[in-house]
């Protein structure tokens, strides 16, 4: 049986891979190459057409620096580096972009270069460039209350220590999670034990939804996300000036221990839309705001300290609603109309607004203006996509027409394609509301990528003629066009070695040009794996906290995801009963017509197999700590009928291998 794959298929929707080269792999890879002259040209109109001079977001990065990042690194317990501001500092130290990067992304990501503590305000400080995310810590009467531990116990709790060292030694007494991503609460055990969360001496809010949205949409298309993660944030891209530079919310992800604790206080369970409470003497309006920039999350006032956080609702750059990595599409307009209600309900009251990401805005009238202006910018893209999809055109030709905001929001720098981009959220936009399908037969039923890359050849008269034409419009700049048809030729033949060459370099110009951080970290990506191959690397997505936090319906749900309905079509009609002794439940399933579904709270007596065991000891099958077969054997699973059966089903589950190829078939 085939069990300790069972949940290993992704943990975190965004990257928390650890992928290793070895020092053969690295000597022989491809070196990136300079930049070309329509690059530069690119680069030129960025700086002719944005305010450069504009220095109010390098002092509010820099504002209210208690202390650095001590030796610009964070190691975990064997000595692993598993977050390196250092390198970015050391390479990044003029104003003056290179050529290979975008001069805007490049000012984003010297930005993000402050790492950190911060004082936002009297009562609260912020860890800043410990993570790609921040984590907030407000002084209660008796504690601490800290808001997002980071995305790993090591950056967390490195955070804590510094504040520890530098303002006081008060104790946590409560974590907020803002929201359901995993860097915003994966750091948890950093700053909080499970033993003092189970006790009642520390709390854990979050709102309402939390954990199943945390487990959910990481787990079920867990694999495919967190292989298109590594694109998303160049997982194996240099961090150099011709490689990573940062991902515009943040540098990267950092890659230590992921953990969850289950929130003791749900925030809006009845489904409020503003709820009060008061946690160490500190009072706390949260505002709930689902279906925004995630689909369980809530803003914060806190009215003593005239502040507000806007979590990841309110940030310095245009944000995604539909990931590079993939996720549920999110909804700009309900994203507007909370941005709309913050704006009216707390503006006046505050002097500060922060997020889990970037550096706080101070002053009422730039507060407004900042909150005002990303909620025009969600409505815009939302309200424009839809115009032009009424009027007939498709996802690219919207795309192509909406290209910028207005030009008095376009140069404002929080609005910039930084993480987010127009592109692909207009395409978001279309996909919510209409789908894949842009309405034209012809691309309702096309040839898959390697059959239609085969004809395309055929039909220009050969790779060598496409090649050869391919490397003139290359040096007219045409690189967007040269990696499209370089792509047919790639799948037609994906051993071409002169067709794989030229779509890298298109696509590591693309990538040069791009203000995005996570598209340029995609097409470098894309030009490495072309030029080197599919890395053989490690990879771990599994977080034991994230599987601890599965109900029993979602894990049996994931057993239905991997089954292999080619092979399960064959087998008749099979129940299956589990008893679960600690935490008294009980399931009947049902193997039929190659789906597997499940109801809870029964046993059917006509089961081919029943299997006692208990949660603890399923988790621990799951995280490969043991097997099945151990456990019958020492006594701790017990099976009543044809122990067969259940060996045949987990024959027909599937393994994900997580490094599928992605630029060649």
């Amino acid at each position: 049986m085939r069990t300790r794959s069972l949940l290993l298929a992704g943990a975190a929707g965004i990257l928390l891979a650890t992928l290793s080269i070895s020092h053969a792999q690295q000597a022989q890879t491809v070196p990136p190459k300079d930049a070309e002259q329509a690059t530069k040209d690119v680069h030129a109109r960025f700086l002719s057409g944005l305010p450069f001079s504009d220095r109010d977001d390098f002092e509010a990065a820099s504002r209210g620096l208690v202390a650095p990042l001590p030796g610009g690194e964070i190691k975990n317990a064997s000595g692993g580096v598993i977050w390196d501001m250092k390198t970015y500092q050391e390479f990044m130290t003029s104003e003056t972009a290179p050529d290979t990067v975008n001069p805007s992304l490049w000012r984003q990501e010297l930005l993000n270069n402050n790492a950190g503590l911060f004082k936002v305000t009297e009562g609260i400080h912020q860890i800043r460039g410990f993570d790609l995310s921040n984590m907030t810590i407000i002084e209660g009467e008796t504690g601490l209350i800290i808001i997002d531990p980071l995305i790993s116990t090591e950056t967390a709790a490195a955070g804590l220590k510094l504040y520890h060292e530098k303002v006081n030694q008060k104790p946590v007494v409560a974590v907020i999670h803002s929201h359901s991503h995993v860097d915003h609460y994966g750091g948890v055990k950093g700053v909080i034990s499970e033993d003092d969360v189970n006790s009642g001496k520390v709390k854990v809010y979050a709102p309402s939804g939390f954990l199943e949205h945390a487990v959910v949409e990481n787990v079920y298309a867990g694999n495919a996300m967190s292989r298109r993660a590594q694109y998303m944030y160049g997982a194996l891209v240099p961090k150099n000036a011709r490689g990573q530079v940062g991902a515009g919310l943040g540098k990267t992800t950092s890659r230590g221990t992921v953990t969850l604790i289950p929130p003791t206080n749900i925030i809006g369970a009845k489904g409020e839309a503003t709820q009060k409470v008061t946690i160490d003497g500190i009072d706390v309006e949260f505002q709930l705001t689902p279906g925004t920039e995630a689909p369980s999350e809530m803003n914060m006032f806190f009215p003593v300290l005239k502040a507000l956080c806007a979590a990841e609702n309110a940030t310095h750059t245009l944000h995604n609603i539909l990931t590079l990595r993939g996720a549920v599409v999110r909804d700009p307009l309900v994203w507007a109309k909370y941005l709309n209600d913050a704006l009216h309900l707390y503006a006046d009251k505050i002097d500060v607004v922060f997020a889990q990401h970037h550096w706080p805005t101070w002053g009422t009238d730039k507060i407004k203006t900042f909150l005002a202006d990303q909620r025009d910018m969600y409505k815009y893209i939302n309200d424009q996509t839809l115009r032009l999809l009424n009027t007939g055109l498709t996802p690219m030709e919207i795309a192509e027409t909406l290209k910028t905001l207005p030009p008095a929001q376009a140069k404002k720098w929080y609005n910039r394609d930084y993480y987010g981009s127009m592109s692909h959220n207009v395409r978001a936009v279309y996909q919510r509301y209409l789908g894949f399908y842009d309405g034209n037969p012809a691309n309702l039923d096309p040839l898959a990528p390697v059959e239609a890359g085969k004809h395309y050849v055929e039909y220009m008269g050969g790779a060598d003629k496409v090649i050869a034409m391919a490397r003139g419009s290359f040096k007219k700049g045409e690189f967007r066009w040269v990696a499209q048809v370089m792509n047919h030729v790639v799948f037609a033949d994906p051993d071409n070695k002169d067709a794989k060459d030229l779509m890298a370099d298109a696509l590591e110009q693309i990538g040069y040009q791009t203000e995005n951080g996570t598209w340029r970290s995609a097409m470098l990506m894309g030009a490495f794996e072309l030029r080197n191959g599919v890395p053989q690397g490690t990879f771990s997505t599994a977080s034991p906290d994230t599987i601890k936090a599965m109900t029993l319906d979602m894990f049996f749900n994931y057993m239905g995801i991997r089954l292999n309905g080619d092979k399960a079509a064959a087998i008749p009609e099979t129940v299956y009963n589990w008893n679960f002794t600690d935490t008294n439940q009980q399931y009947a399933m049902t193997l039929r017509n190659a789906a597997l579904t499940q109801r809870e709270g029964e046993q059917d007596p006509q089961a081919a197999v029943t299997v006692t065991l208990t949660r603890a000891g399923l988790d621990d099958i799951t995280l490969g700590k043991t097997t099945f077969q151990k456990e019958i054997a020492a006594g701790r699973i017990k099976l009543d009928g044809d122990g067969d059966k259940l060996t045949q089903l987990f024959g027909l589950l599937d393994t994900f291998e997580v490094m599928f190829n992605i630029v060649t078939p």
